[in-house]
């Protein structure tokens, strides 16, 4: 498995030189600053190669989080043709420079969602959380959404009555605002109003449509995927259930073995985010991560701990309900029959969020993208593989 670390590109208050003091040299980045269904041309590729070979320490751009996909893709509308073209001649345009593996995920109008960008741990430093009793209240009494009741537990909806009852605007505006900071690219923003009208744009949808509408597009890129040697990897929804009246079919098991089943291919892959599975309680890690290791070409690694009602936090990571030694050791083995077999396929990982931890407070990193906290689940994370690899000497 290689190491590798997130970087948002010229607006990331991280720097370079600052990420090569990681030691992870490998870089997992995007051109956020392209819309949605545009190309992204060699030149604006290779002038952010340039920039981030400008780091102190040698860099690599190796992995693409995320190429999005437009919006009438799950929805399957509009002039469909010229966006997978589009599509394919980005995924095109990266293999020319290199980078071949791609990050992507099918989730409409809202990428991660959490309710509160930070939650204070016992040890001072802060998490992203996600509350059902919030996200229930969020749903109902401020966007008002109608038949939403009917997607939350009783129990839930009652804590959320009065959590309405009592919360004062500002309450409510800073809700609003961490629902909005996992708006993919998470530049743009809408309000009540806007996210309204995000929502109606897929009325009727069902998750049979989504999975139509997926599937299609697997059909159109990963033949070009596999001509160019791209793994193509799939993100989980997060959280991985239907949220605000939205399917989602990148949540479970069985979605996954849908999904690769849909293409039989090596290219058709999965980014196996122990996060994004290890919210739904019902998901095994374990058995996941044996069946699709053959699939998996990039793992986000970091932990949560789940509640009764379903809310969960960002835990330590390697202190929640996932056991992510046990994950790694199985991605480990992937990679060693890999290399075995001089399949020439890595396995890239990157410590995924972490705690706003010391200096990080105040940084203004992204939300989950702190420094300090993610150089500590780094080092832990690279602890577990180096452990790994002395036992199997």
């Amino acid at each position: 498995m290689i190491e590798s670390w997130r970087w948002f590109g010229p607006l990331d208050k991280i720097s370079l030189d600052h990420i090569a003091q990681s030691g992870a040299g490998v870089l997992v980045s995007a051109l956020h600053e392209i819309p949605y269904g545009d190309v992204w041309d060699e030149e604006a590729i290779k002038t952010r190669q340039a920039l981030i070979a400008q780091a102190a320490r040698p860099l690599s751009w190796q992995v693409v989080e995320s190429l999005p996909l437009h919006e009438n893709i799950k929805k399957g509308e509009g002039d469909l043709p010229r966006i997978f073209a589009n599509y394919r001649q980005s995924m095109a345009n990266l293999a020319a420079c290199g980078i071949k593996t791609i990050c992507y995920n099918f989730m409409p109008v809202l990428d991660w969602t959490r309710t509160t960008l930070d939650w204070q741990m016992p040890s001072g430093g802060h998490a992203l959380r996600y509350s059902a009793v919030e996200m229930a209240a969020f749903d109902m009494f401020i966007l008002q959404r109608p038949g939403a009741e009917d997607d939350h537990a009783e129990q839930v909806i009652s804590q959320a009555q009065l959590w309405f009852e009592k919360a004062d605007m500002e309450d409510k505006d800073r809700l609003l605002s961490s629902i909005m900071t996992g708006l993919p690219g998470a530049y743009d923003r809408y309000d009540v109003a806007g996210l309204r009208a995000a929502l109606q744009a897929y009325e009727g949808l069902t998750h049979k449509d989504l999975r139509a509408n997926l599937k299609r597009f697997l059909q159109e890129i990963i033949p070009t995927a596999q001509e160019l040697g791209v793994n193509m990897c799939i993100h989980p929804d997060d959280p991985p259930w239907d949220i605000l009246g939205l399917p989602r079919i990148v949540s479970t098991q069985s979605d996954i073995a849908w999904i690769l089943e849909a293409v039989e291919a090596d290219e058709n892959g999965v980014t196996f985010c122990t996060g994004g599975f290890g919210a739904h309680p019902k998901n095994d890690l374990i058995a996941m991560a044996r069946a699709f290791a053959q699939r998996v070409h990039f793992a986000h690694l970091r932990n949560v701990t789940k509640s009764p009602d379903g809310s969960f936090h960002e835990s330590d990571h390697l202190g929640g309900d996932v056991d992510l030694v046990k994950v790694m050791e199985i991605l480990q083995a992937e990679t060693h029959r890999r290399h075995a077999e001089q399949q020439g396929r890595p396995i890239y990982f990157r410590p995924d969020h972490g705690h706003a931890l010391a200096g990080d407070k105040g940084a203004g990193t992204h939300p989950g993208y702190p420094y300090i906290g993610r150089l500590k689940g780094l080092a832990e994370l690279r602890g577990v593989l180096a452990a790994l690899n002395a036992a199997s000497v």
